[in-house]
């Protein structure tokens, strides 16, 4: 069995060094990223988002707490993300599931509480003044 691992460690750490060409490398052309409660993204669009998240100066930071690997390679991860723009930082938890074939992510989903993404909004609008 091939270690993904490391595939997904170099794409979070890839995004959150703003080295965003890097990242999108390890993502599979037909790609699908879904984010509870939003609308699925797939294909090109996905490396757009990311790319535009960098052009608008949306920065991103990532805490990992466990990362794992099921029997069939797919990669779970529990960790907490950053999103930050200007003074603004909102920290929240986030369970990732990554499936990878021939060494590319071809499915990103972010499982988060919406309410933990609301209060850390909400924390760090209070910080960033």
């Amino acid at each position: 069995m091939t270690d993904n691992r490391p595939i997904v460690e170099g794409f979070l750490d890839a995004l959150a060094d703003g080295r965003t060409a890097e990242a999108t490398a390890l993502l599979a052309d037909d790609v699908t990223w879904r984010n509870t409660g939003l609308p699925t993204v797939r294909g090109h669009r996905v490396h757009a988002m990311l790319a535009e998240m960098e052009q608008r100066g949306i920065d991103f930071a990532v805490e990992m707490n466990h990362i794992a690997q099921t029997d069939d390679g797919i990669v779970l991860t529990d960790r907490w993300d950053v999103l930050g723009w200007r003074a603004l930082r909102s920290r929240f938890w986030v369970c990732g599931t990554f499936t990878l074939a021939d060494g590319l992510i071809t499915d990103w989903h972010d499982h988060f509480a919406t309410a933990n993404v609301l209060k850390g909004l909400a924390l760090g609008i209070a910080g960033a003044r």
